[in-house]
This record gives structure tokens, C-alpha cells and sequence, in this order.
């Protein structure tokens, strides 16, 4: 007998070799039908494994992250078994889970695939499904394995295969299919219930430019038709909330293949939106005590290198400019962070003048790939909200939970409500990738764990997630389509204090290192303007709104009155705009409804003999006559009630 332990802490004594189906079904038959996956003592394994040793057992079922991904990994072996099955010779690399369904990237030779065969690949998915084929994990010698894929002449799987320690190698079998993978799968194949192919495209062997171009298919896959059927309308009223479509139509950014790939044009209606957002967050920064600097957009090689920037990331910036002086680089700045530690050391400190939070918002550049490019998500260019507190070790705690305070306040204020954290950790696996003493990072990470759970966060911890100089509190945003993104971030950095000799005297009259502390409640300006567009569907909050009021006079006659109303609005404050286009009212209307513009007023005789304007609000709803001041008063409330100050 071995005993398992359970995430309540229940303990159960089993037969050895029992599986996880078989703990499941001890406790209930419906939990055994719904078992898709499970995690032995932090190890991913079947749910038909065998246990052998006493250990911590987690089940998981459709409704977990980790259930969906093995469903979704399960999914993937059938499409490539079907795609080996339709066009015969063809060469698989990897097909993992994503967020949302699965991948494959397949060197498909000579032949030719596009969208308008998804419909066979998915019929021939399905009967490979409806066969209820088990997942078999099986282990390899390293001999076998190369052996196998040789013969297939497959140069990617060898290549991986070569990568992998002797003893680590498994293979998964069902049906006639058998693939190199490392497991977490589903029971058989029958559970799957409903597929679709969503798209193809290029991507590069390990995302690698020099490297062959292979053929990526993505897909997603249910339990029943019927959440398949919910996913695609979802997945329509996504498109119809694409910020890049909206952005257009809205006139709010565009790009330019003369200025560059991955460069935003920022027109005026968006300018001006982003330019309240950054008023928004500096009046609530000038209450918490941060003073405003700026950076140049470039800096010497040097700089860099001291952070460990160009160490990290030197492959992924803009090539270095030289100078006509021999020997003199700059890099476009891919970090703030450096600039604001050199501000610091412009002058000495003394503890009683700590903390110091300076706060810019500093355009940095990143030579992302092209084939990563997204819009306004991902580009090459973009403005973070970013600020660096500069304090003693015993302020930390305080800082740090004002900066939580800080990220909610801007959470609330725009709507997102549903947010979870993440505590982003060191790879223990891994430490040549962070920079820094482990006695630092323990204290860091210890820092945020503290912090978290004194202000009573959601949050989960993930190890590796770290950034290389620290450990980091992410916040990650559910929008209005249920995806997850991660916007805000709070760092926690003992590390370049130490690379830039940075320091203040103490109460003992000796130099100490402050922490640093980076933070961004936007993330970056570019993509949360995107995420706020997609989650709004551009119905902006209205104090945030472009254009908040528009007048329409039913005829010429009119305009005269109308260009009154908009100059008394004008006097309230009230973004306001006039449309005297020679277009009937009927278009008039229509058009500031697609333009999603909060209000419209229309005046005619009855109005300007009232000295008054009806009103409709954006979706049709009529407040009927009212007149300038009331109107006023009702924009006036509406914006105090969805911007509330921030308190300190």
C-alpha cells in the first residue's frame, strides 16, 4: 500500500500501482469520467500512470488550465496522425498547447496546404477520435529514438532527440501514431468530441530565422459540440473587437511600411486619448510622491552593458549606431531602467531623503521579429509607464504595497474588474539566465510573497518567470472576451543598485545599497491601448472617450444654434465637436454611432425656441429635451462616477 495525499490534505491509502483514474474513482464515479490529466509529487503524468511511492496527487479535469492543456497536447497527436495519413512523407517537429487549443509545425515537403483543406483534415481528426484510442507512454533509449526518426529521415526530431539526456526519452503511442513527447494527455482519444482548424502560417525551426521555414496549423478541440459552437462566437465577436480594425475605423493609430515595421503613427484622436491616460496616471503618481524625469532615447553601449541589458538582450535590439569617433557605440534604449539608476547617482543621498520615485514615460525599441509583430500588442517601439523607487530595505514592504495600490486604482478606473497576480520566480534549474547573489534574489522574492499576501492577492506562483535582475508581482487581466493578459508589473531589484554602485548613508553615518523597486500599472502605453480598446469594444469609459458629445443640426438653418450649444459645452469642458457635413441626419446619426462617439445632440426649431437640445445617448437611448446645463451635469456626474481620485 502507498499513501496518497490530496490537495485538501485528505489522505488516502491505495494499492500500489493504483493510477489516478483509480483515486478518482475512490472518491466518485462522476470525478472518474471527468479525470482528464494529473500531477504526481509536481510531475505532469497520465491519468492511467501508475503510482509507485507515497506522494501528492492533483487531479485535473476540462475545467482546469492544466486539464485543457493536455486535452488540447491530446488533440495535437490526432492532427498529426492525420496529416501523416493525407499527405504521406511529410516531417513533424513539435505540437504543443497554447492558451487556446494547439499547434503543430510540420515540414510538409512538396505538397500544399491551406485553409480550404481543414475541412478533410478535420474529418479524418474525428474518425481517428471516434476510435477511442488509448495514450500509451512508453520510454526510449536514446539508440531507439534516433533510430526511428532516421528512418523517417526526420532531421528535427533527431535534433531534439539529441538534445535529450539518456534515460529522459518517452514515446506516446495511440492508434497507429506514434510521436517523440514528454506526456499529459487525456485517457483516449474519444473524449474529444468537436475540432476545428483555425488557421496556418510560417514559422521558423526553434523560431530561428536562419533555420528552415515550416508550416505551423493551429486548432482547437471540446469535450461537446456545443462549447466549440461558444468558442467560435466568441472567437467572431473578437474579430469584430480587433483593436487594429477598430483603430482604423476610429482613427485612432496606423502604421507605415516608410516609417517601419512595427512603429506606430499615433493620429490625433489617439494621441489625445493617450495623452489623458498619461495625465490620468501622473495625477495619481504626484499624489503618491513621484517626480517626473525624462531620458534621452539612446545611451552609450556601455551603459548597457553594466545593467546586463545588452547581455540579455543585445540580440533582440536595434544594431548599435557608431559614431564618425572611433570605437563609440549607442543603442536605442531597450530599458529605462539604467538612465533612472544614473539619474540617482547625480548627487549623494541620505536615508532621510529616501525613497526617491522617479517616474518617466520612456519610449524603448526592440528589434522583435517580424513574424511576431501584432499590431499595437507586439511592435518594435513603445512607451512604458515606467517609474524606479529608490529605497531603504525597511521601506520596501510599504513601497511596494503603494504600488499595488497604485495598479488597482488604475485596474478600477478602466473597467478591468477581473484580474488575478502571478509571482514571477527564478528557474532554480536555471541560474545562469538571472544575474545577481541567491542570498538577493531569496530576500526579493520573499518581498513580493509577503506583500501579496498581506494586501489578500489571488495569486499564483510561477517559477522561471522571473526577469533577470528580479522577481516580479504580475498582474494579468481577464477582458470582456474572457482572455488573459498581462499588463501591470511590480518588480523588486537588489541587483543593479549593486551593478551601478549605487548607495545612501545610513542612520550610522555609513554607506548602505538601496532596493529598487521598477513598476508599470499600463505595462506599456501601445499595448494597453490595444487591450482597452478590444475589451471596450472603443465604448472608451467617458472621461477617456476621444470625442464625448456630438452636435447635429437637422438642417442649415440651424447651425448657428448648434455652434452655440457646442461653444456652451465648450465652456464646461466637454469634448465636443460639430457636423455641418452637407449628409441628411439619418447618415449623420449613423455615422456617430459607428464612430462610437457617447453622446449626440440634435437641435432644431423646437430646440432653439426652447433653448434647449434633445439628447441620445450611443446605442439608441433617448433622454429626450433637456437643456445645456442639465445635459452638462449629467456628463459631469457620469465621468465623476467612473473616475474616482486616487487616495494616497
Amino acid at each position: 500500500m502507498i499513501k496518497v495525499t490530496l490537495p485538501d490534505g485528505a489522505v488516502m491509502e491505495i494499492d500500489k500501482k493504483s493510477t489516478p483514474i483509480d483515486v478518482a474513482r475512490r472518491i466518485s464515479e462522476g470525478l472518474a469520467r471527468n479525470v482528464i490529466s494529473a500531477s504526481y509529487n509536481g510531475e505532469t503524468i497520465e491519468s492511467t500512470t501508475p503510482l509507485k511511492e507515497d506522494g501528492t496527487l492533483t487531479l485535473f479535469t476540462w475545467n482546469n488550465d492544466e486539464g485543457k492543456r493536455a486535452f488540447w497536447h491530446s488533440t495535437s497527436h490526432v492532427m498529426a496522425q492525420a496529416l501523416e495519413e493525407l499527405y504521406p512523407g511529410i516531417k513533424l517537429t513539435i505540437g504543443p498547447a497554447i492558451d487556446n487549443g494547439f499547434y503543430y509545425d510540420l515540414d510538409i515537403g512538396e505538397y500544399s496546404v491551406s485553409e480550404k483543406d481543414f475541412p478533410k483534415i478535420e474529418a479524418r481528426m474525428l474518425e481517428i477520435a471516434r476510435g477511442k484510442h488509448e495514450y500509451k507512454m512508453r520510454s526510449s533509449s536514446k539508440a531507439e529514438a534516433l533510430k526511428f526518426y532516421k528512418k523517417q529521415n526526420n532531421q528535427y526530431k533527431l535534433e531534439l532527440i539529441e538534445n535529450l539526456e539518456e534515460g529522459t526519452i518517452t514515446f506516446c503511442d495511440h492508434s497507429t501514431f506514434t510521436d517523440l513527447c514528454r506526456g499529459g494527455h487525456i485517457p483516449n482519444t474519444g473524449l474529444i468530441k468537436a475540432i476545428k482548424l483555425l488557421s496556418i502560417a510560417g514559422a521558423y525551426w526553434r523560431g530561428d530565422e536562419t533555420k528552415p521555414q515550416l508550416t505551423r496549423i493551429y486548432g482547437i478541440s471540446f469535450p461537446k459540440q456545443k462549447e466549440l459552437k461558444e468558442y467560435l462566437e466568441l472567437i467572431e465577436e473578437a474579430k469584430k473587437r480587433d483593436h487594429r480594425k477598430l483603430g482604423k475605423e476610429l482613427e485612432l493609430f496606423a502604421f507605415s511600411q516608410k516609417v517601419g515595421q512595427g512603429l506606430p503613427l499615433w493620429l490625433p484622436k489617439g494621441a489625445a486619448l493617450r495623452e489623458r491616460l498619461e495625465n490620468f496616471l501622473k495625477a495619481a503618481q504626484k499624489k503618491a510622491g513621484y517626480e517626473t524625469v525624462m531620458s534621452p532615447h539612446i545611451g552609450q553601449k556601455e551603459l548597457y552593458v553594466t545593467s546586463g541589458h545588452y547581455t540579455k538582450y543585445g540580440e533582440d535590439s536595434f544594431q548599435p549606431i557608431h559614431t564618425p569617433k572611433e570605437d563609440e557605440e549607442f543603442l536605442l534604449k531597450p530599458m529605462n531602467c539604467p538612465h533612472h539608476c544614473e539619474i540617482y547617482k547625480t548627487k549623494p543621498w541620505s536615508y532621510k531623503e529616501l525613497p526617491k520615485r522617479y517616474a518617466e514615460f520612456g519610449t524603448v525599441y526592440r528589434y522583435e521579429q517580424s513574424g511576431e509583430l501584432h499590431g499595437l500588442t507586439r511592435v518594435r517601439g513603445f512607451t512604458q509607464d515606467d517609474a524606479h523607487i529608490f529605497c531603504t530595505p525597511d521601506q520596501l514592504d510599504k513601497e511596494f504595497k503603494n504600488v499595488i495600490d497604485l495598479v488597482l486604482y488604475v485596474f478600477g478606473s478602466l473597467g478591468f474588474e477581473n484580474f488575478s497576480t502571478q509571482v514571477s520566480l527564478r528557474d532554480p534549474d536555471n541560474p545562469d539566465k538571472y544575474i545577481g547573489s541567491p542570498e538577493n534574489w531569496e530576500k526579493a522574492e520573499r518581498a513580493i510573497i509577503n506583500a501579496a499576501e498581506d494586501k489578500g492577492l489571488n495569486y499564483v506562483v510561477e517559477k522561471g518567470e522571473a526577469a533577470f535582475y528580479g522577481p516580479k508581482l504580475d498582474f494579468m487581466v481577464k477582458d470582456a472576451l474572457g482572455r488573459n493578459w498581462q499588463l501591470g508589473t511590480i518588480q523588486v531589484d537588489y541587483n543593479l543598485p549593486e551593478r551601478f554602485d549605487l548607495n545612501y548613508k545610513g542612520s550610522d553615518n555609513e554607506l548602505h545599497r538601496p532596493v529598487m523597486i521598477h513598476r508599470a500599472p499600463f505595462g506599456s502605453m501601445e499595448r494597453f491601448v490595444a487591450i482597452l480598446l478590444e475589451h471596450t469594444g472603443g465604448n472608451f469609459p467617458l472621461w477617456l472617450t476621444p470625442e464625448q458629445v456630438i452636435v447635429v443640426s437637422i438642417s442649415e438653418k440651424y447651425e448657428k444654434y448648434a455652434k452655440k450649444v457646442l461653444h456652451l459645452l465648450e465652456n464646461d469642458e466637454i469634448r465636443a465637436l460639430s457636423d455641418d457635413r452637407n449628409e441628411t441626419v439619418g447618415k449623420k446619426i449613423r455615422d456617430a454611432e459607428m464612430a462610437k462617439v457617447p453622446f449626440m445632440i440634435i437641435v432644431g426649431e423646437k430646440e432653439e425656441k426652447m433653448n434647449a437640445v434633445k439628447v441620445r445617448r450611443h446605442g439608441g437611448e433617448d433622454l429626450g429635451m433637456i437643456t445645456v446645463d442639465e445635459f452638462s451635469d449629467i456628463i459631469k456626474e457620469e465621468t465623476n462616477n467612473s473616475l474616482k481620485q486616487f487616495k494616497v
